[in-house]
């Protein structure tokens, strides 16, 4: 209580943990085992490893826990960075580049740091409404540093991309020999791994409203696959929840 205004609050105020009725050590274990699994770990997994009365507060935990892994000051990427799109979830149509909109697939637009003379860095992914020249340069603006070398493929929604200040490096996968996972091998990786970690890890039950909390996890995990030493993840994930305000069930369930 502020002894001149007589305000009251609580340490946890204006952090990720405000007006929870989960015990803080709970809350901490739960850091910690997300932080130390690889692959991640599922609501139904969280609520049985802490004892949690409910699924719902297992799954609203790691929801809040996943908009805490985004730090709203991160640096954008930079140097060779391929960007492509990739589609998420529904029935699969066989039309790779205009899927059916009644199969319901997710748009996921990706960009991967490219590292000389080989490997990946960091990586960004978003969920788009389409894949217009709009939707793009804005993903692309958002996340990339301008002067950067942009390396798609063939589309022309990248072509005025240099008009941003970036140089565009076009490759062009129709009738080429190799096979577009050779020429663009950073975004076909990452995309391969998505995929193969959502329906692993969550079984491949993630709505699309709330896909990019979940992309946000992915890029938490990818951009710090290196890290030696997971107690570092630990804090690091820590130290953000405490800069980011909470949010309720009802805001996560709306996406």
């Amino acid at each position: 209580m502020c002894h001149s205004c007589r305000y009251q609050c609580t340490v946890t105020s204006g952090t990720t943990f405000e007006k929870t009725r989960t015990p803080l050590n709970s809350w901490f274990a739960a850091v910690w085992y997300i932080t130390n699994q690889k692959n991640g770990v599922s609501a139904l997994g969280l609520k049985d490893l802490l004892g949690l009365g409910s699924y719902q507060t297992a799954w609203t935990m790691l929801h809040k826990l996943r908009k805490a892994m985004v730090d709203p000051e991160r640096e954008k990427l930079t140097g060779i960075v391929e960007v492509d799109e990739t589609y998420i979830g529904g029935r699969d149509t066989g039309n790779v580049r205009a899927p059916n909109p009644e199969s319901k697939k997710a748009i996921v637009i990706i960009a991967v740091e490219i590292l000389e003379p080989k490997g990946f860095g960091r990586v960004r992914l978003k969920r788009i409404d389409s894949t217009s020249k709009n939707y793009v340069e804005q993903f692309i603006s958002e996340t990339i540093a301008s002067g950067s070398v942009v390396r798609t493929d063939g589309n022309p929604v990248y072509g005025s991309i240099y008009e941003k200040g970036y140089t565009r490096d076009k490759i062009v996968l129709l009738g080429a020999a190799e096979a577009a996972h050779i020429s663009l091998p950073g975004v076909h990786r990452v995309a391969s791994l998505l995929k193969r970690w959502l329906l692993g890890t969550h079984q491949g039950s993630v709505k699309s409203i709330q896909l990019d909390a979940y992309l946000d996890e992915y890029a938490f995990r990818f951009n710090r696959r290196k890290s030696r030493f997971r107690g570092l993840l630990f804090y690091r994930l820590l130290e953000m929840a405490v800069a980011t305000k909470s949010v309720t069930y009802k805001d996560i369930s709306n996406g």
